[in-house]
């Protein structure tokens, strides 16, 4: 997705990620208190944000790590149960 310029809200969708949390459930919390949406719709908004080349622009150490956790969340939740998660394919 080519989009170079990104909106105040998607800045501070990144700069939120940025951010550690001691506490379970502590950034779901944070999520509804910045931006009055449930944490499945932020994820999901998120996921499209992170796919273009605006995001990566901007900060691309930070969008590369997004991308390589959602791959590695993508291909543990699509290995068998009880099995071992498909191997790495290097590009």
């Amino acid at each position: 997705m080519s989009r170079a310029e990104l909106s105040e809200l998607e800045k501070r969708m990144l700069a939120l990620e940025k951010l550690h949390f001691k506490y379970a459930g502590a950034k779901e919390q944070e999520i509804r208190a910045r931006f009055d949406v449930s944490p499945t719709h932020y994820y999901q908004q998120l996921n499209v944000l992170i796919d273009t080349d605006g995001a990566l622009a901007y900060d691309p150490m930070l969008v590369t790590r997004l991308r390589r956790l959602r791959s590695t969340r993508r291909r543990v939740d699509a290995s068998p149960p009880g099995g071992r998660p498909p191997p790495v394919e290097s590009t």
